[in-house]
């Protein structure tokens, strides 16, 4: 099955997520599809570093996603190594490709735009650089081994790619809560779109939910949406404040925060034995391995890679049944 190698530039012998440069040639090969692109989804972690990067200005935003496109054949943001996704259409789909789309599909490339061949057309001149998501014309490609799903209907475009984008969250939140019986989940940056969707999922599984936020707007919000038991207000990054929000250490600890630095609070929040899953691109494994080491912290560590089987329905049925959820991703959405 395809993984594409053919498309990979430099260095020569990694595979696509690796590379440095990608071709992007619109032209498939017989096991790809090329897809027609209309809006990209920008990670948390990889917009927030460009945005403080260029203190706010879209226009200096825009030119350098624009930049990091045309360079390296996708969308892999060199600071964070991380990208996103993106919905489109279905142009064409080569006789030996595996995957269960055809020409007229509405979908979502539910794998990281740092491992799809991207080419942007308009320049983005529909994107001010302020949102993470990003009106734009162009192809992408994929192959035999992506991973994609067919937009659902009753779903916005838009509502859709923000869920598709963070899915595997809440259903690795899951397989680890009734795997191991978990009885408490504890959600760093819980007021979130993984955030909130970890929250929903570990409820739904049986456990008592807390919460950690930044600041009282997100405290508010989760408290309307009900979504968790208890709600605290600390910076992730500070380790002891963190620990002392958690209380109790949970039995799980989930990182949905797109900053640096709360590799550390997460094990000190996390009880003998119990698991710590970082969901955020913005993680330091080896902060987090050395960190646990440290600490003397027997805990089982895990990378949220993204990827569960029926994730990305996992998810939109969590949207669908709580309610609570929907409306904090609208109105994430609305803001933007």
């Amino acid at each position: 099955m395809s993984i594409g190698l053919r498309r990979v530039i430099e260095p020569a012998g990694v595979l696509p997520q690796a590379a440095w440069k990608l071709d992007a040639d619109p032209r498939i090969a017989p096991d790809e599809v090329r897809i027609r692109v209309q809006r990209l989804n920008l990670d948390a972690a990889s917009y927030r570093q460009l945005a403080e990067k260029h203190a706010g200005d879209g226009a200096a935003i825009r030119a350098e996603v624009l930049e990091i496109v045309g360079t390296r054949g996708k969308m892999h943001n060199p600071v964070t190594g991380s990208g996103g996704m993106l919905i489109g259409v279905v142009d064409e789909v080569g006789p030996e490709s595996s995957l269960a789309v055809k020409p007229g599909d509405r979908v979502a490339t539910l794998v990281s735009l740092t491992l799809t061949p991207l080419r942007i057309t308009d320049g983005l001149t529909g994107w001010d650089g302020l949102s993470e998501q990003v009106p734009a014309e162009g192809t992408a490609i994929l192959f035999g081994r992506s991973v994609v799903g067919v937009l659902p209907e009753d779903l916005a475009p838009e509502l859709a790619l923000a869920v598709y984008d963070v899915c595997g969250a809440p259903a690795l939140t899951d397989r680890v809560v009734r795997a191991t019986r978990a009885a408490t989940v504890a959600v760093l940056g819980g007021a979130g779109k993984s955030g909130s969707l970890t929250l929903a999922a570990a409820k739904r599984a049986g456990a008592r939910t807390k919460a950690v936020v930044l600041n009282e707007a997100e405290r508010d919000a989760l408290l309307e949406a009900g979504l968790a038991d208890e709600i605290a207000i600390a910076d992730a990054r500070d380790p002891v404040a963190v620990s002392e929000a958690v209380g109790e250490p949970a039995d799980v600890t989930v990182v949905c925060v797109d900053v640096p630095g709360c590799e550390h609070g997460a094990i000190l929040a996390t009880a003998a034995g119990g698991t710590v899953i970082f969901f955020s691109m913005a993680t330091s494994f080896p902060a987090a391995a050395l960190g646990a080491e440290g600490l003397a912290a027997d805990v089982t560590m895990l990378v949220g890679n993204g990827f569960v089987p029926g994730h990305a329905d996992f998810a939109v049925d969590l949207l669908r049944q709580v309610p609570a959820v929907r409306s904090l991703f609208e109105a994430r959405i609305a803001a933007d």
